[in-house]
C-alpha cells in the first residue's frame, strides 16, 4: 500500500494539524449542487469519503438531509468531527452516520457520493480502483458529483490532472453528465477546478 494511503499517514497529519487543504467552510460548488436537490429527495443515501472536518456534513444536515454517511480513515479526523457535531448539531445521529474506515473496504449502497479533495489525495495509480469502487458503491442511476483539480502539483498529495485524463478514466464506467470548469470555486482554487456529475447506468 502506498504510504499516503495508510491510516498512519493521515492520522499523523491530523494529529499535527497539517490540514492545509481544509477550506474551513463548505465548498461553494458543492453547496450550490446540494441546494438544487429537490426537498422531496432529502432522504437520498449520501456518502462523503475522506470527510475531514465535515463542513459538507453540517451543511447537509442544516438543509434537512436524513441519510448521510461520512467516512474517513484517520481516527483523529473522525473524533474531531464527532465533537463538532455534538456541539453544533445535537441529535445528529438520527440523520448522519460517522464511519472510521478505509474507503476501499467500505461496503454499502448510495444514491449520491460527493467528491471533495478525496480523489486528489490518492496516488494516480490508485485512480482506476477509485473508479471501480465508486461504481460499486452507487445504486443504478446513482450519481458521483464534486470537484477535481484541473492542474498539476509538485509531488503530492494532492495529485492533479486534467479533463482529458478524467474523461478517459471515468467514461467506461459512468455516463458523463457534466465535466466543466467550476465557475464558483473559492478564490485560491479559482480557475483550477472542474465540477463534474457522473451517473451510474440504470438497469432497464
Amino acid at each position: 500500500m502506498p504510504t499516503n494511503l495508510s491510516a498512519d499517514f493521515w492520522e499523523t497529519r491530523w494529529q499535527n494539524d497539517e490540514t492545509h487543504w481544509d477550506l474551513n467552510t463548505v465548498s461553494p460548488p458543492l453547496a450550490a449542487y446540494i441546494d438544487q436537490i429537490p426537498a422531496e429527495k432529502r432522504n437520498l443515501r449520501i456518502l462523503i469519503p475522506g470527510c475531514g472536518n465535515g463542513h459538507e456534513a453540517l451543511y447537509l444536515l442544516q438543509k434537512g438531509f436524513t441519510q448521510v454517511t461520512m467516512l474517513d480513515i484517520a481516527p483523529t479526523a473522525v473524533a474531531q468531527l464527532q465533537q463538532r457535531l455534538n456541539m453544533e448539531m445535537p441529535g445528529w445521529q438520527t440523520a448522519l452516520r460517522l464511519v472510521c474506515a478505509d474507503f476501499f473496504q467500505h461496503d454499502d449502497n448510495y444514491d449520491l457520493i460527493l467528491e471533495q479533495t478525496f480523489f486528489c489525495a490518492l496516488p494516480p495509480d490508485m485512480r482506476p480502483a477509485y473508479v471501480l469502487k465508486m461504481n460499486a458503491l452507487l445504486r443504478p442511476g446513482g450519481k458521483l458529483a464534486g470537484l477535481l483539480f484541473n492542474r498539476e502539483f509538485e509531488g503530492g498529495p494532492p495529485f492533479g490532472g486534467d479533463k482529458a485524463e478524467y474523461l478517459a478514466l471515468f467514461a467506461p464506467h459512468f455516463r458523463i453528465a457534466t465535466m466543466a470548469p467550476s465557475i464558483n470555486s473559492v478564490a485560491p482554487r479559482a480557475g483550477s477546478e472542474l465540477f463534474f456529475i457522473l451517473e451510474k447506468e440504470k438497469i432497464n
